[in-house]
């Protein structure tokens, strides 16, 4: 499985433009072949961290090269985002407990 995890800050005024394409871009990741799961966090002070998984990393690329997901890429670095952290990585061990 690959996850990707995306650590970002919005500018202040972006808000009214981020949220919409957000939305978009949660529905169309959701279509993708090996599509697992996503979540988006926002911590107190603003940052907000995505988790992205996939099944592997064709399916990973493949989101990565969607067309409409490269435009949003590219609006975010110019309007969205005053700053960034994008890691992508491979899951090497896992273990959990699942509730009752």
């Amino acid at each position: 499985m690959i996850v990707t995890i995306f650590r970002s800050r919005l500018h202040p005024d972006a808000r009214a433009d981020y949220d919409p394409t957000a939305a978009r871009m949660s529905e169309l990741a959701r279509k993708m072949p090996g599509y697992v799961s996503h979540k988006v966090f926002t911590a107190e002070d603003g940052e907000r961290v995505t988790i992205v998984e996939f099944a592997d990393m064709e399916s990973h690329r493949a989101w990565g090269d969607h067309p409409e997901h490269r435009a949003a890429q590219r609006q975010g670095r110019a309007e969205f985002y005053s700053e960034y952290k994008l890691q992508v990585c491979e899951i090497v061990r896992e273990s959990r407990k699942k509730a009752d």
